[in-house]
């Protein structure tokens, strides 16, 4: 027999979400009610491993009486609460903050980012040729993954898993402000001189494929990266007796990247420079 955790039993919260009567456990967000609901909100910064940073204020929903708008992924469901997801102002708002990012940074390789795009009717272009962009040349500085700031949104999610919510390293935060805001390591000097563990636990966490691995990032510049091509097999590390899960993406059997099972209570989608990087002994067929 098997026993399951069930945690601490929580008592349910009832409140209106687009008409409908909504329950969820207490101390769920509105966003885990829309997606329990099966509701398309979008979002970017929001990661199921990280507390909410409020950063990239895409999924914005209208609750009744408040002044403002809310961010679906950090306000809590609360008894009697009246929750619209679809409001023209919501969806005007989602609209802008997807034009401005979309105008400033390369979303190309960000999940769902063109079909968002397109349902709000987002024109990024409407600034004109001259809104600042951050095109910059994408840094390798080390064999193992790349840092490609023009596609960075600021989310803080790489920041976040870096420090004291995941991996406790400290090795990067945020310098500079305003538009020449960037994460960087200590003096903006090569990863390999900083802090940095190599855990990839922030490739992880971002969204928009900003932090990638080096065997994705050569691909995708020679056009042979395709993840319709792929298959993923989770299994269990052997390096250490911990008993951390990796899924192994595999293309043309050959191992292209690792990550790690959000939901497995060993990992919760963490792994080690071993875990997360050290797969190239299973395919050295020379």
């Amino acid at each position: 027999m098997t026993a399951i955790p069930l945690g601490v039993p929580r008592r349910l919260v009832e409140f209106t979400l687009d008409g409908q009567e909504a329950m969820v456990p207490e101390g769920s967000t509105i966003l885990d009610a829309c997606r329990a609901a099966g509701k398309d909100v979008p979002t970017l910064c929001e990661g199921d491993t990280l507390t909410p940073k409020n950063a990239c204020r895409v999924c914005v929903v209208d609750v009744e009486g408040a002044r403002t708008l809310a961010p679906a992924c950090s306000r809590r469901a609360e008894p009697g609460m009246v929750v619209r997801t679809d409001t023209e102002r919501a969806r005007h708002s989602r609209k802008v903050v997807l034009e401005l990012l979309a105008s400033s940074v390369d979303l190309s390789t960000t999940p769902h980012a063109d079909r968002w795009i397109k349902e709000y009717e987002a024109k990024p272009d409407r600034f004109g040729p001259d809104a600042a962009r951050v095109d910059e040349e994408a840094r390798v500085d080390n064999d193992l993954y790349v840092r490609d700031y023009g596609k960075c949104i600021l989310c803080y999610k790489c920041v976040d898993a870096c420090g004291d919510q995941w991996q406790n390293s400290f090795a990067i935060a945020v310098s500079g402000r305003g538009f020449d805001a960037r994460i960087s390591v200590e003096h903006d000097g090569p990863l390999t001189d900083s802090a940095c563990v190599y855990c990839g636990n922030c490739i992880e966490v971002c969204p928009t494929g900003a932090l990638s691995f080096k065997s994705e990032y050569d691909m995708r510049a020679a056009g042979t990266w395709d993840e319709e091509r792929q298959t993923e097999t989770t299994t269990v590390c052997a390096y250490c007796g911990v008993g951390c899960n990796l899924t192994l993406h595999v293309q043309d059997n050959e191992i292209v990247k690792v990550t790690s099972p959000h939901d497995n209570p060993v990992t919760h989608g963490n792994l080690c420079i071993k875990g997360r990087f050290g797969y190239q002994h299973v395919q050295n067929r020379d």
